[in-house]
């Protein structure tokens, strides 16, 4: 059976290259909306995260509809921490969209993403998007991507993909670089005539892939897959089985089941071969979990996740305020919440210790373990997480650490700064190349090294740089790296802060704090210029005499407070702090609070030392 009507695509690009741009015009163009419809931008970016950032972190489905050809489309996300999202999506479908900046070009994850389709020898057209931009540079780009293409061993039909020339933004797509379209007609039609429909046994026993979980508050879990073979009805008897794990083999029912149509679920009685749906009725479903026909067990083979590269350890917070702001605080709360997480994110690995309060979450970098963080700080959870670190791996009895492709984009003036910085990281310069009034900078750096780079690497450029980076492979140890040069403020006292104190303090570094704000004895209240940690009293009260003296009684100026984003507390903190989390508040602290004991070690180290 060959379904003509069906084409099955996902979306790969760089992050902020517009794919979710794209799908908006797509869906506009293929008739989901009125034309009088008030439509907001970025649709398929649902998340409250999602739409702050301005990034994708969930792969989504859709569909449109195009000349009677039914379009199923997954917008994956582009940033190389949620790379697991894309991995696992790009099997249920037949072929990509390759999306390209029309000025930036191939980007670290532009390589990535297209590396796991290929291997997957999955079709490929090429968008170069974005061509109205003023330094649009898109002969070079289209030179950039078939190199890439020669780079990562395309075939040859691969090498032959088409080019469309795209304005994400304006709805327009062209056959010609230098023409523009006037609507997204050349893109539709290269899909349909290009991209092959999906063929399959639709007589044959049922066979499907789970490759994303959802939830639903009224029927559970919802599993969402392609059909590779055979027809699923609702109310039918299925059998569940795992490609890794042989042990598994379950009966189940399938209660419900749903097709995608524009930003729609629509509930089906059946669906047959290239369908994807998403359906409910089985409970303990996971992703990569094959659903078959009882009388024809066989799990299908999922795709390796790539491994994580950084772990952090998250347990009950233990400060003074414990218990005060937040709704989950319990080691039992926090664990289910965590190992909740793994059924929904493939790419995460999350690991109990000898310690019942403390959990070893692995991931795969500060951003994709940052967005679980705050996640869960939104529904209510109080914990504490320390220094992010990474996983190190013994290689033919070589200790070797993880390191990254890094590409920065900025201005000429601020290279040497960035080459600077990035040396004393044991980064090592691969390439460098103008790109009109730019420069791009290609390193091959620790993965370590970019812990608490990005404020830097921004502080450096003035804002007008712009770096990412992705996962390149695992290289022998490169040694110490200092992380931080900064001391930290650390409060006398516990209390509340007052303009007194806080004007005495500040004359030792910035604060992070404000009048009135509550603080215990080992919270960190600022960042000291000197390396080491100096503690200050924001507590301390003026004394009240009835002595006046000339000019004593005037305003203390205090200077403006330091606020510290999550990823900024992350970047922050050394191995001997933590960072305690809770709905209302972030607070840096030792994880030591008492000052006597931290004397006490410090000093017994220093002795080991000499």
């Amino acid at each position: 059976m060959i379904r003509n009507d069906l084409r099955n695509i996902a979306i790969i690009a760089h992050v902020d290259h517009g794919k979710t741009t794209l799908v908006d015009q797509m869906l506009k163009q293929g008739g989901a909306f009125r034309e009088n419809q008030q439509v907001a931008e970025r649709l398929m970016d649902t998340g409250d995260l999602e739409r702050e950032r301005g990034i994708t972190i969930l792969a989504k489905n859709t569909a449109c509809v195009y000349k009677d050809t039914t379009i199923n489309i997954v917008d994956t996300p582009g940033h190389a921490d949620f790379g697991g999202e894309v991995e696992r999506v790009l099997k249920m479908v037949d072929g990509v969209l390759l999306l390209v900046d029309a000025a930036e070009g191939p980007m670290p994850q532009t390589r990535f993403v297209l590396e796991k389709a290929l291997s997957l020898g999955l079709m490929l057209i090429v968008v170069v998007n974005k061509t109205d931009r003023p330094d649009a540079r898109i002969d070079e780009v289209v030179d950039e991507v078939l190199e890439l293409l020669i780079d990562l061993g395309a075939s040859n039909e691969q090498l032959d993909s088409p080019m469309i020339f795209c304005s994400g933004r304006a709805g327009t797509a062209s056959f010609s670089p230098h023409k523009p379209g006037s609507d997204l007609s050349p893109l539709f039609d290269t899909i349909i005539d290009y991209i092959r429909p999906p063929e399959g046994d639709e007589k044959g026993p049922l066979s499907l892939l789970v490759s994303c979980i959802d939830y639903n508050d009224y029927v559970g879990r919802e599993a969402i897959g392609r059909i590779e073979r055979g027809e699923m009805r609702v109310n039918s008897e299925v059998a569940v089985c795992d490609f890794h794990d042989t042990a598994l083999n379950k009966k189940a029912r399938v209660s419900a089941m749903f097709k995608f149509e524009d930003l729609r679920r629509v509930p089906v009685e059946s669906a047959t071969v290239g369908d994807i749906i998403a359906f409910s009725g089985i409970e303990d479903v996971n992703i990569g979990n094959t659903v078959c026909a009882p009388e024809a067990i066989e799990p299908l083979p999922f795709v390796k996740i790539s491994e994580p590269t950084v772990e952090m350890t998250f347990s009950v917070n233990d400060s003074p305020f414990a218990g005060s702001e937040g709704k989950y605080v319990t080691s039992r709360q926090l664990s289910d919440r965590l190992f909740r997480e793994l059924l929904r994110d493939v790419s995460l690995i999350v690991e109990k210790t000898e310690r019942t309060d403390s959990f070893r979450v692995l991931g795969r970098g500060e951003m994709h373990l940052s967005i679980l963080i705050e996640t869960m700080r939104r529904e209510g959870y109080e914990f504490s997480v320390g220094a992010p670190g990474v996983l190190y791996k013994t290689i033919d009895g070589v200790l070797s650490e993880p390191c990254e492709r890094f590409v920065a984009d900025l201005p000429p003036d601020a290279v040497g700064a960035v080459m600077e910085k990035l040396g004393a990281r044991k980064g090592e310069l691969v390439s460098m190349e103008p790109l009109g009034s730019r420069v791009k900078l290609e390193f091959k750096i620790p993965s370590r090294g970019l812990f608490g780079y990005r404020s830097e690497f921004l502080t450096d450029t003035r804002g007008e740089g712009v770096m990412s980076a992705v996962f390149d492979s695992y290289i022998p140890a490169k040694g110490e790296i200092q992380k931080r040069q900064q001391g930290a403020l650390i409060a006398y006292e516990t209390g509340e802060a007052v303009t007194y104190g806080l004007y005495n303090a500040q004359e030792r570094g910035a604060l992070f704090i404000g009048p009135g704000e509550r603080v215990y004895a080992g919270m960190i209240v600022g960042a000291s210029p000197k390396s080491e940690d100096v503690v200050v009293n924001v507590c301390k009260k003026k004394h009240v005499t009835n002595m006046r003296a000339s000019g004593s009684d005037e305003a203390l100026r205090l200077t403006p407070r330091r606020e510290l984003s999550l990823e900024q507390c992350i970047e922050f903190l050394a191995e001997d702090e933590l960072l305690e989390v809770t709905p209302a508040s972030l607070r840096l602290r030792k994880k030591e609070l008492s000052h006597s004991q931290r004397a006490r070690e410090a000093s017994q180290k220093k002795g080991k030392t000499q």
